[in-house]
């Protein structure tokens, strides 16, 4: 099964993914929106707000994604911060304000969401709409990280953190270990004050650039997180993977980390209660929550990160199911 959904489904599904035909097909059907709940809480700012509520209140942290990617219209990018702020503006009233420390509340933004891909001046528009975000945020009290997308972005968003990370070091940044750089860019990222997210990776990248096979890709998230570990940044353990959570932990209390220099995180829905044993058990837990009108995407690639999001998703379309 795990053979054939990583080599066959996997695939079509993340083509899917791109379909404008899929998409609009998608946002017709009542019950595709009824399931999508169990990965986006809602579209608007008070639906994931009242969904962070509730994991705050668990002892969980959260970032939030106000989802859309590949924009290439300078206004849906103005939108795009305007969301932003209107959320930092209510995230400020939620937080304690503290600049030391890790700090519960965060924002999750992707640069290509922001004017990156712009055909005109697109890296210097993501930049400065990046860097009013960070002092926005770093005023309310509220991290930020910029995510990873498919790797003819990388060095772009890279080069963008770096130049962001200079006003403010508490920067986090986003590396896919499927990718056969990031082993580099980890030891490159990893000095102090750094803060990684490893995640697998959620694009069909070609075998040119990236581990195609699922136990590739396992051995090269082991060896980039080893990197992060013995590092002195603080590294962010993205995974839902059962066997990449023990070697996590086991790897941790090998370099020395408590429970309080690193972190796991989850997306919203999924592993709920995994999420809550680590958090019972004193690790950070940190919960990736998206919300916004752009969820077609994000949702058709979650149930091509795992097949038990696939059971879930067409379990659902059965009735009585």
């Amino acid at each position: 099964m795990a053979e054939w959904f990583g080599k066959t489904a996997r695939p079509a599904i993340l083509a899917a993914s791109r379909s404008a035909r899929l998409r609009h097909a998608a946002e017709r059907m009542p019950l595709t929106r009824q399931v999508v709940r169990r990965f986006v809480p809602g579209e608007s700012q008070e639906d994931v707000l009242g969904a962070s509520t509730v994991l705050l209140d668990s002892g969980r942290f959260i970032s939030i994604d106000y989802l859309g990617e590949d924009t290439t219209d300078s206004e849906q990018a103005t939108r795009t911060v305007s969301a932003y702020l209107s959320l930092l503006d209510a995230l400020a009233q939620r937080s304690d304000t503290v600049h030391t420390g890790v700090r519960p509340l965060e924002i999750s933004l992707k640069l290509s969401a922001l004017g990156q891909a712009l055909p005109r001046d697109g890296e210097r528009i993501a930049l400065e709409n990046a860097q009013l975000l960070c002092a926005k945020a770093d005023q309310a009290g509220v991290w930020v990280t910029v995510d990873a997308e498919d790797h003819t972005t990388t060095d772009s968003t890279l080069g963008i953190v770096r130049e962001l990370r200079a006003d403010f070091p508490w920067l986090g940044t986003v590396l896919q270990a499927y990718l056969k750089r990031t082993y580099a860019d980890c030891g490159d990222l990893s000095g102090k004050g750094s803060r990684i997210r490893l995640c697998k990776g959620a694009y069909d990248e070609p075998a040119s650039v990236a581990h195609r096979d699922p136990e590739d890709v396992d051995v090269a998230y082991l060896r980039c997180l080893r990197v992060l570990m013995e590092g002195d940044g603080y590294p962010m353990v993205a995974s839902h993977d059962p066997a990449i959570i023990e070697a996590a932990t086991l790897m941790a209390r090998e370099t020395g980390r408590g429970p309080g220099d690193y972190e796991y995180q989850m997306l919203y829905g999924i592993r709920d209660a995994e999420q809550r044993r680590l958090n019972a058990e004193g690790h950070h837990m940190r919960v990736y929550v998206p919300f916004g009108e752009e969820w077609y995407g994000y949702f058709v690639r979650r149930i091509a990160e795992r097949p038990a999001n696939m059971t879930f998703f067409l379990r659902a379309l059965v009735p009585g199911g």
